[in-house]
């Protein structure tokens, strides 16, 4: 059995769990703590910005991970060794999840509230940081959410998007240990979608998979077979990610909502392949599609001839077949949210080395760690203890 087989089969039992590190979150730290967390609780795909140095980060979580399998499974987590896939997100235009917030503190105000600071669920916004040295928004921690614009009363914050580049796209195909590419899109973009699938094109084959992540939008079940049209034939798995409110699943139960409706959608158009809900999604998801049916039930599997039980047990690509339910979650603001307590505390305790003063790695506090672990476990769990009854 093959580190390949595991994500694929999740998909296909449909209890496939992916973390959204985040497009645009570029926090080195916290990268790599939440793909060791989410990785030995037993996550199928960790999800990263296209920045080598953040790839990097992941890489060598995932390798961390592996020597700590045994201590996972003693401690009744979900790892087994195998590793989640590696996926970079990539944007064919202007995208909320390809953004940063900007401001000039010096134009606040000294007796302003400061709700931009209070709001940013990344503790992205910072004033008079003795530990920085800074005041505004930490750039490599603001994922782009875009909370923060609203609630600043004098208007002086904004945004500065970023498109990805085809000159960066090969080489980051071809890094070790990327194994899946997520493009973002919107309704009315096909000839973007186009160039840039051109610039993925010739490395496509060596995809283990293949993610189009599109909200909704007036004529999307329409695109959304324009874009396959252009994709196929395809040799990896392919995922329709239906991105409902981004960001949001943090906020409250009710933000699922739409991530389910989406999907509900999608799944009614019977596109090849795969459905995995995103944007919005919480500790509310799982009970959600639970409710209204929409996830198998434990050994729910199409039938099976000898070829297919063949096909199951090797790393073959999985076949682009329309499912009639939801095969994953996608967890971002929500799960990063949820570990953020643990990550705080990680980044307030530094060890000196030749009175150089460094943030500790996770698997240095086993404490802390297995705290981590925990909580990450208490959200891959939802969707996956449908398999394992």
């Amino acid at each position: 059995m093959t580190d390949l087989f595991v994500p694929l089969q999740s998909l296909k039992q449909g209890d496939w769990f992916k973390l959204i590190c985040g497009a645009s979150f570029q926090h080195l730290p916290a990268v790599r703590s939440l793909t060791l967390a989410y990785t030995l609780a037993g996550a199928d795909c960790i999800d990263v910005a296209a920045d080598p140095a953040v790839i990097a980060a992941a890489q060598a979580a995932l390798q961390v991970a592996r020597t700590l399998a045994r201590d996972a499974q003693k401690r009744g987590f979900g790892y087994k060794g195998n590793s989640p896939f590696l996926m970079i997100s990539l944007n064919d235009g202007e995208d909320p999840h390809f953004r940063k917030a900007e401001f000039n503190s010096t134009k606040c105000p000294t007796d302003c509230p400061r709700p931009c600071e209070r709001i940013c669920p990344a503790q992205a916004i910072v004033f008079n940081s003795i530990k920085e040295d800074f005041s505004g928004v930490l750039s490599q921690k603001c994922y782009g959410c875009g909370r923060c614009i609203p609630a600043c009363p004098y208007d002086i914050i904004y945004t500065s998007s970023y498109m990805s580049t085809p000159g960066a796209i090969a080489p980051l195909v071809m890094s070790t240990g990327v194994d899946a590419v997520e493009i973002h899109t919107k309704v009315g973009r096909l000839a973007e979608f186009e160039q840039l699938w051109q610039a993925i094109s010739p490395w496509a084959d060596q995809l283990k998979l293949l993610a189009i992540s599109c909200p909704d939008g007036e004529g999307m079940t329409d695109y959304l077979k324009a874009v396959y049209d252009l994709i196929a034939p395809l040799k990896s798995a392919l995922i329709w990610q239906t991105d409902g409110r981004p960001m949001s699943g943090d906020i409250g139960d009710g933000t699922t909502i739409a991530a389910v409706k989406l999907g509900q959608k999608v799944l009614a158009a019977k596109l090849p392949g795969y459905v995995q809900l995103a944007g919005g999604t919480n500790s509310y998801t799982v009970a959600k599609l639970k409710a209204m049916g929409l996830l198998k039930k434990a050994g729910e599997q199409r039938s099976k001839g000898a070829g297919d039980r063949e096909e199951l047990f090797s790393s073959a690509p999985v076949p682009l077949c329309p499912s009639a339910s939801i095969a994953g979650v996608a967890y971002g603001s929500y799960a990063r949210v949820l570990l953020s307590p643990i990550l705080e505390q990680l980044e307030n305790k530094e060890v000196s080395n030749t009175n150089v003063k460094a943030t500790i790695c996770l698997e240095e506090d086993d404490t802390l760690l297995w705290q981590a672990v925990g909580l990450a476990h208490s959200l891959v769990s939802q969707i996956k203890s449908q398999q394992e009854r």
